[in-house]
C-alpha cells in the first residue's frame, strides 16, 4: 500500500471516530442525560429531588436493557458480518440508525402536563441508539486490520482514538459557545422548551452523519474465504442461527486453542469497566469532593479529553515498538497511583484534583487503544468483527462492577471521596488478572521483534510469558 493511500485511508477511518464523539460526548456523557435527568423536566409542585431520582433511575433502567441487548446481539452479528463480508454495510446501517436515534431526540421537550413522557420518549432513544452505535462499533474496529499492518496497529488505533476525544473537544466547545452557555445563542436560539440542548443533539447528529461518511468510501474491505462447514461456504446465505451456532464452534475452538484470547476479554471487561468509571465519574467527584461549579466541571471535561486524546495518539506509536501489552500494564498502573492520589489528596482543593485528575485521564485513553490493538493482533484473519462482538459483550457483562464498587466503597467509608477507592481497585483487579494471561508470540503482542503477519492456515502460534 501506498505511502499516500496508507494515510488517506487512516484519516477517512479516524474520522468515524472523530465523529462518533457526537454521541459519546454530547448526547451519553455531558449534555442530553444531564438535561434528561435535570429540573427542567419536574412539574410544578413536585418534589424535585423525588422525580430527578425517578427519572435517574429510567435511565439506568434503560441502559441495563441496552446493555444486555448489546450483550446477546454483538457477538452473533459480528460472526454474521464476517461471514457475509459485509462489514462496511454493517458499520453504515448501525451508524445511520444511531444518527436517527439522535434526530428523533429533537421531539423530547419539557412540556408542562408530560414531562415525565418526554423522559421516557428519551430514555428509550438514548437506550436505542447506545444499541446500534455499539454495534457499529464492532464493525469499525473490526476495519482496523484492513488499514494497518502488523507493525502499525498501535498507533493506527491511538490515531482513531485520539481523534475522538480531540473531536468531542471541538463539538462540545462550539455546542458551548454557540447555544448552551449564552442567554441567545446562534440564530437566535434560546433555553425555552429546552431548544439550546435540542438543537445541539440535532447538530450533532449531523457532525456525526457528516464525519462517517469517508470510512465507508475511501477504506476497503478484504474479502475472507468462509470458513469450512459454515453456511456460506456451502453457498447458502448464513442467518442469524448459524451465526449464533458457529459463535458456540469458535468459542470452545478459542477456549482449546487460543484460550488466552478469552483470559484477555474476561481480564479486559474488568478494567476497562474501571476505565469507564473515571470519566463516568470524575465529574461527580470534581463537584462534590474537590468544589468544582457547573463552569469548572466543563473546563476540566474539556482539558481531560484533550489530554487524553494527545496522550492517546503518542502512545499508540510506543504501542508499535514495545507492544501493546506494555503500554496496558503501565497504564494501568499510572491509574492506581493517580487514583490513590486523588483519594489521599481529597482535602487538597481544586489544584490537586486538576494535577492528578488529569494523570489519570492521561492514561485512560492509552489503556483503550492499546486494548483495541492488542485485540486485533489476536483476531485470526476473516473473524475480526466476531472478536469484536465478543469485546463488546464481555466488556457489557462487566458493566456493573465500577458502579458498585463506586458506591459500596462509598457505604463503607461514609464521604463520597471513598467511592475514589472503588473504581481503583476495579483496576487494580483487570490488572492482576492481565499479568496472569500468557499471550501468543509472533503476533507483535510483545511489540516488534514479536511480530509476524498471521494467515487463515497457519497454526495456532505457541503461548509466551
Amino acid at each position: 500500500m501506498g505511502r499516500r493511500t496508507a494515510r488517506g485511508r487512516v484519516i477517512a477511518w479516524a474520522a468515524w471516530d472523530w465523529g462518533s464523539a457526537a454521541f459519546n460526548a454530547v448526547v451519553t456523557t455531558f449534555v442530553f442525560t444531564v438535561w434528561l435527568t435535570s429540573d427542567a423536566f419536574v412539574e410544578a409542585g413536585a418534589d424535585a429531588d423525588a422525580v430527578t431520582a425517578q427519572h435517574t433511575q429510567w435511565l439506568g433502567w434503560g441502559l441495563t436493557a441496552a446493555g444486555a441487548l448489546i450483550a446477546v446481539l454483538a457477538p452473533a452479528l459480528g460472526a454474521l458480518a464476517d461471514a457475509q463480508g459485509r462489514r462496511k454495510v454493517w458499520l453504515g446501517v448501525n451508524t445511520a440508525a444511531t444518527v436517527a436515534a439522535m434526530l428523533a431526540m429533537f421531539a423530547v421537550s419539557p412540556t408542562p402536563g408530560s414531562r415525565a413522557d418526554a423522559v421516557i420518549l428519551g430514555v428509550v432513544l438514548l437506550s436505542v441508539g447506545n444499541v446500534f452505535f455499539e454495534l457499529a462499533s464492532v464493525a469499525y474496529n473490526a476495519l482496523l486490520l484492513e488499514i494497518s499492518t502488523p507493525r502499525t496497529i498501535g498507533r493506527v488505533s491511538g490515531i482513531g482514538w485520539g481523534a475522538g476525544y480531540v473531536g468531542g473537544i471541538v463539538l462540545l466547545l462550539i455546542l458551548f459557545v454557540g447555544f448552551i452557555d449564552p442567554d441567545v445563542g446562534w440564530f437566535g436560539v434560546t433555553g425555552e422548551d429546552g431548544m439550546d440542548i435540542r438543537v445541539s443533539v440535532v447538530l450533532s447528529a449531523v457532525w456525526f452523519a457528516v464525519f462517517a461518511v469517508p470510512v465507508m468510501l475511501a477504506v476497503p474491505e478484504r474479502v475472507s474465504s468462509p470458513a469450512p462447514g459454515t453456511p456460506a461456504a456451502s453457498g447458502s446465505r448464513p442467518g442469524v442461527l448459524d451465526a449464533y451456532r458457529r459463535l458456540g464452534r469458535d468459542v470452545a475452538r478459542l477456549w482449546r486453542t487460543r484460550r488466552s484470547t478469552l483470559w484477555f476479554l474476561v481480564a479486559s471487561a474488568v478494567y476497562r469497566d474501571g476505565l469507564a468509571g473515571v470519566f463516568t465519574f470524575g465529574a461527580v467527584i470534581a463537584a462534590g469532593t474537590f468544589g468544582f461549579d457547573a463552569g469548572e466541571v466543563i473546563v476540566f471535561a474539556i482539558a481531560a479529553n484533550l489530554v487524553a486524546g494527545a496522550s492517546t495518539i503518542a502512545a499508540g506509536w510506543l504501542d508499535d515498538r514495545i507492544g501493546p501489552r506494555r503500554v496496558v500494564v503501565v497504564a494501568l498502573v499510572g491509574l492506581v497511583v493517580a487514583g490513590v492520589a486523588v483519594f489521599v489528596l481529597h482535602d487538597g482543593g481544586a489544584g490537586a484534583f486538576w494535577v492528578w485528575g488529569l494523570l489519570l485521564t492521561a492514561f485512560v485513553g492509552p489503556a483503550q487503544s492499546a486494548s483495541r490493538a492488542l485485540l486485533a493482533r489476536l483476531s485470526d484473519p476473516g473473524a475480526e468483527a466476531e472478536a469484536f462482538g465478543l469485546y463488546a459483550t464481555t466488556g457489557r457483562a462487566a458493566s456493573f462492577l465500577a458502579p458498585l464498587a463506586f458506591s459500596t466503597a462509598i457505604a463503607l467509608g461514609g464521604a463520597q471521596y471513598w467511592g475514589i477507592l472503588g473504581i481503583v481497585a476495579v483496576i487494580a483487579v483487570g490488572l492482576v488478572l492481565l499479568l496472569g494471561v500468557r499471550f501468543p508470540a509472533g503476533r507483535g503482542v510483545g511489540g516488534r521483534r514479536d511480530v509476524a503477519v498471521p494467515t487463515a492456515d497457519a497454526p495456532p502460534a505457541p503461548e509466551a510469558p
